[in-house]
């Protein structure tokens, strides 16, 4: 019996090195065979061949075979690509937005080239040194090139500024533009912090400590940390930033792989927010590096988790540069929660169905009912404080809240994709900005005294039909039609194979009159005619307050209907509810 031990480590290592061996022998045999290959189409193909489109289509498919996140990401694209995680680009410090053809600045960056030369929200861009800057060539690219360029590089741009019938002309010197992974926090009462993190990039670990100095020099003793919608980023960030939360030697996330290449990231014990009331925001959109930092919370027992079951996505990309400057990332580890949850989702049956998900998960009545949603047991796991937590999909909150379907409406939906309230705002705000910045110098002026009038609601709906906006029923029949088929295709069958059976040609015309009927309600439904009004006059003042403060400052009239927030502060107030679920306080 003393030998046991010993004989089942020979055993696994055995094992283990004859699976290495077997992948390398297979290795070895396909690296020769596509050699082969390509050297016998360079040497014997009938035609000339494009080499680079060819092998590039053979690593896009290539790996499309391995797993959802391995991709791909040619030359041209991988600056673009990295610029939002990397945190920086050259440019001139403003955020637009193209409108009827025209370039809308919708926000200058304080402090960036120019807000130094005096370009303000409202103004349209109609000439960049020499060149058009409106009309059908525009696009984002277009805006991006002429633009963006090297530091220290100058740019001459003609501005028209609201009724002004002169052309204002503005010398910008490009500098380096930060991107921002935190644009928005304050404190939303004496005690009650909120930040809310976009994307976890190279510069969020350093945003996340000055944005937590500033709101404890004001007096935060709770916090509310929004990752809703983040999709992830550099992992090293995820677990710096929940470093910030936990004591010493603590797990915060481990990876691995079947080369049992472990590595484990601990707390270092020197957090700046290891007390206080913690609640965490997160969504079906909050993925990879969110549930890091959400998953490292719900299993230390430090705070609360608040919304819908998060993404789903378990597998770390390592970013690996080929010799033409293209980029892949390819997968490498799986990473675990401290409680040794793998949350990575299943993707087995192919990737039309993994990124199908999601809307199953609303088909299924997940977003609007945490009962949808079970877990077997050999998924559960348990914090040290013996509260269930689950793996097998994504981290599942503490506190589930639906999501919110009466903000929808057809309406608002063709308002925003006509650019109706930023072509509005913009040229509603070139007559009435010195105005409004006189009467709400500043956001708290306008969230607590500013409501969005009949008049100017008014003014906004004659704006939209001007663009051509309809506020008609979308049937969408061809789309429902479609459906509706595909779900009762053996019903159908079964009809047709005794087309003289008039009993059956009955049950037919049943069906098609439900069918239109049922259409007709989801439309109604999808119109929400009682709901629209309130929903486009909420986004419209978030409008007018990004054109006359900043982004982050605007953001907070969202939160002021934003029924998850809401909630979680009102938890935040509420020691009983931290006893309740045993999470620090």
């Amino acid at each position: 019996m003393k030998y046991r031990g010993l004989v089942i480590t020979i055993i696994a290592f055995l094992t283990f090195n004859n699976a290495l061996f077997a992948q390398n022998n297979s290795y070895s045999l396909s690296n020769t065979k596509m050699n082969q290959l390509l050297r016998s189409i360079n040497e014997l193909y009938v035609d000339t061949v494009d080499f680079d489109k060819l092998v590039e289509t053979g690593v896009i498919n290539m790996l499309k075979e391995l797993d959802p996140h391995s991709t791909y990401i040619s030359k041209k694209d991988v600056q673009q690509a990295n610029e939002p995680l990397q945190g920086a680009f050259d440019g001139i410090g403003v955020t637009f937005q193209l409108i009827k053809d025209t370039i809308n600045i919708m926000e200058v960056l304080v402090g960036g080239p120019s807000e130094k030369v005096g370009l303000m929200a409202g103004d349209k861009i109609v000439k960049v040194d020499t060149a058009i800057a409106t009309g059908k060539h525009l696009n984002n690219k277009w805006v991006q090139d002429h633009l963006r360029g090297p530091k220290h590089s100058k740019v001459t741009v003609f501005v028209k500024r609201g009724r002004n019938p002169e052309l204002l002309e503005f010398t910008i010197t490009r500098g380096k533009i930060p991107i921002n992974s935190i644009n928005v926090y304050f404190m939303v009462d004496k005690e009650t912090g909120y930040i809310r993190l976009e994307r976890f990039a190279q510069t969020s670990e350093e945003e996340f400590l000055t944005a937590l100095t500033k709101l404890k020099a004001q007096g935060m003793k709770n916090l509310i940390f929004d990752l809703r919608g983040n999709g992830g980023g550099y992992l090293e960030q995820a677990f710096k930033i929940s470093n910030q939360f936990l004591d010493a030697d603590q797990m915060i996330v481990y990876t691995n792989n079947y080369r049992n290449e472990k590595q484990e990231f601990k707390s270092t014990g020197d957090g700046n927010f290891k007390k206080g009331k913690l609640i965490v925001l997160v969504d079906e959109n909050s993925a990879s590096a969110s549930e890091i930092v959400s998953g490292a919370v719900q299993d230390w027992d430090r705070g609360l988790i608040m919304g819908r079951r998060t993404f789903g996505k378990g597998l770390v990309q390592r970013p690996l540069n080929l010799v033409d400057k293209s980029q892949v990332r390819l997968t490498t580890h799986h990473y675990y929660t401290p409680t040794g949850r793998c949350i990575q989702k299943p993707y087995d049956d192919g990737l039309d169905k993994y990124y199908e998900d999601l809307s199953n998960r609303y088909e299924h009545g997940e977003y609007l009912t945490a009962d949808s949603i079970k877990f077997p047991d050999s998924l559960k796991y348990f914090t040290p404080n013996h509260r269930v937590v689950y793996g097998g999909g994504g981290i599942m909150p503490d506190i589930f809240i639906p999501y919110d379907t009466t903000k929808y409406s057809s309406l608002y939906n063709e308002l925003m994709r006509k650019g109706v309230f930023g072509g509005f705002t913009i040229d509603y705000m070139g007559e009435y900005r010195d105005e409004y910045l006189k009467k709400y110098p500043t956001i708290e002026d306008f969230k607590k005294d500013f409501d969005i009038s009949k008049k100017l609601y008014d003014q906004l709906m004659d704006r939209a039909k001007q663009e051509g906006v309809k506020d008609t029923l979308p049937l969408g029949l061809s789309f429902r039609l479609i459906s509706f088929v595909k779900n009762k295709t053996a019903e159908i069958d079964s009809i047709y194979a005794k087309p003289d059976d008039f009993n059956k040609l009955e049950q037919l015309e049943k069906m098609m009159t439900q069918f239109v009927v049922d259409s007709y309600n989801e439309s109604v439904k999808l119109r929400n005619e009682d709901k629209a009004p309130e929903y486009i006059k909420e986004y419209l003042k978030f409008e007018l307050a990004r054109n006359l403060y900043s982004y982050g400052e605007a953001y907070q009239v969202f939160l002021i209907n934003d029924d998850t927030f809401q909630q979680a502060l009102s938890l935040i107030q509420d020691d009983a509810t931290f006893k309740k679920f045993k999470v620090k306080r």
